[in-house]
Order: C-alpha cells, then structure tokens, then sequence
C-alpha cells in the first residue's frame, strides 16, 4: 500500500487527496501525516524539500503536489483526469497552474504574516492582489457550466481549484481581505456547484476539519503529546 503523508488543511495534499477520491483507488493508499517531523521543521527528515504532501511508494519517495498528482495519472492510465486530447490537456493544465501558483502559493505568503509581531500590510496587499490576478484569469478560463472544463467529467482541473477556492473563501479573508472570487459570475457559480460533488465535499470537510483543529487549538494539543511522546520514545 502507498502511504500519503498529507494534513488535513494542506490545500497541496487535499487536492492529490482529491484526485486519489475521484479515481477510486483510495483503497490502495493509506493517509498519514508524520506530526513530530512536520511540526518540529523536520520534515526534511523524511524529505528533502520538507513539505507535505509526500507519497511513499514501493519506488521511492515523491514529493510535491503535481509531480505525485501526474505519477498516480500514470499508475492508472485508464483512470486518468488529464482529459482526452492534447488541447483539453493543456488546458486543465493551465487552470491547475492558476490554483497552485497565483492562487495557493500566495495566500499561503500571505498568510504566513499571521505568525509575526507586526503583519506587514504592503506584503499582504501586494500577495492579495496577485491572487486577484489569478482568480481574474480563472475567470476567463472556466467553462460556464458543470465543471472546470466543462461537461460533467470532472478533472484535475477541479482537484486543484477545491482547495484553492476553500482558501479564498474561508482563509484569506482572516487577514481582512475579501473573498476575491465575489463579483465573478463564472467563479462564484462554479464553486457553488463543484461544493455538491462528492469528493469535492469530501474534501471540503477535511479542510474544514483541520481549520477547526487549528482555532481551537486541538492541534496543538495533539502536536504536544506526539512530542511528548517521542522525547519519551528517545529516552527509553
């Protein structure tokens, strides 16, 4: 069995979690995340670059969102969402691009000015309105109907956007910026719908489940004792 080494409110892991959901093969992995190494920053531990999502396979590890997403594509072939043709392809690409570059990696930027004494407002403008440029361009990509590319199969166009449209709805606006995907029809309309998929509220409920840990701070009471019990693990 394959191990992914993922967290709940991860939107990197949550969208191969996604794709994993939709091609039924969830049955051959198993989802883990390795607490003491992800939260102590030791991570690198277990791999190099020292983010999660990380997928353990008989080959080897394989680290960072897309490169696992195309590997399990090609474990199973004919379950791929990469679409039919090239066009549709490189498509659903683009729109997975858009998620992960303008969307997630810099509302994670941005949210990284939670942690310091003093956020730096010209940071968080400057990170927020790279993610509008990304939802904008999204919105000219979109089908206007059924799913990301249209139709209803969905793709991995839509295992990235879940997460990503989870973080501008529910996470960038605790930085007192507003959800940017208000006032684009296709956007809005399209997030409505894909939240009635299956997988995607599966997903959807991970995240939610994480967020709340992470609030509440049941996360941190969990990350404590598995410290407390590796320090004691090592000293036995």
């Amino acid at each position: 069995m394959m191990i992914l080494y993922s967290g709940d409110l991860s939107p990197y892991s949550a969208k191969v979690r996604m794709q994993i959901y939709a091609m039924g093969v969830d049955g051959d992995f198993g989802f883990e995340l390795p607490v003491v190494q992800f939260f102590s920053g030791k991570l690198k531990e277990v791999s190099p670059i020292g983010r999660i999502p990380i997928l353990k396979t008989d080959e080897g590890l394989i680290p960072e969102s897309e490169v696992i997403a195309e590997y399990i594509d090609e474990l199973y072939p004919e379950k791929s969402l990469v679409g039919r043709t090239r066009l549709e392809r490189a498509n659903i690409r683009v729109i997975s691009r858009i998620a992960d570059i303008y969307l997630m990696d810099n509302i994670f930027l941005a949210l990284s000015q939670m942690r310091t004494a003093e956020p730096n407002q010209g940071i968080i403008d400057l990170l927020s309105a790279q993610v509008l440029r990304g939802v904008t361009a999204l919105e000219e990509h979109l089908a206007p109907q059924g799913y990301a590319m249209g139709g209803d199969k969905l793709t991995r166009a839509d295992c990235g956007l879940v997460p990503a449209l989870y973080m501008c709805e529910r996470t960038l606006p605790r930085l007192g910026v507003t959800n940017p995907i208000v006032g684009l029809p296709k956007t809005q309309a399209y997030w409505e719908r894909i939240q009635q998929n299956e997988h995607a509220a599966r997903v959807i409920a991970e995240m939610d489940r994480g967020l709340k840990a992470r609030l509440d701070g049941s996360e941190q009471r969990m990350v404590a004792e598995a410290m407390k019990k590796a320090a004691a693990g090592k000293e036995a």
